[in-house]
C-alpha cells in the first residue's frame, strides 16, 4: 500500500509518501500501530488527521490492504 504525508506530517515523517506491505489488511487502530513504529512523532497529530482510502474519506471501520492508497490528511485551514 502507498501512504501519502502532507504538509506537517511530511515535516514530521521526512517524505512525502512510503510503501507499506502487510501480510494481510489492516483496520485503522493497525494501521496507525505500524506507521508509528516507524515514524513515532505522527502521533503528535494522529488526533486531527484524518485517512483516505483510494480518495475517499475512511471510516473508522474501514479495511486497508496492499492494493490501497492512504492519504493522511492534516486538518487544513483557509480564509
Amino acid at each position: 500500500m502507498r501512504v501519502l504525508f502532507f504538509a506537517q506530517l511530511k515535516d514530521a515523517t521526512g517524505c512525502d509518501s512510503i510503501e507499506l506491505a502487510p501480510p494481510s489488511s489492516l483496520n485503522s487502530e493497525q494501521f496507525w500501530a505500524e506507521l508509528l513504529k516507524q515514524f513515532p512523532a505522527l502521533a503528535a497529530h494522529r488526533a486531527q488527521v484524518r485517512l483516505s482510502r483510494n480518495w475517499e474519506y475512511a471510516a473508522s471501520d474501514t479495511l486497508f490492504s496492499n492494493d490501497d492508497e492512504v492519504a493522511l490528511i492534516p486538518p487544513v485551514s483557509g480564509g
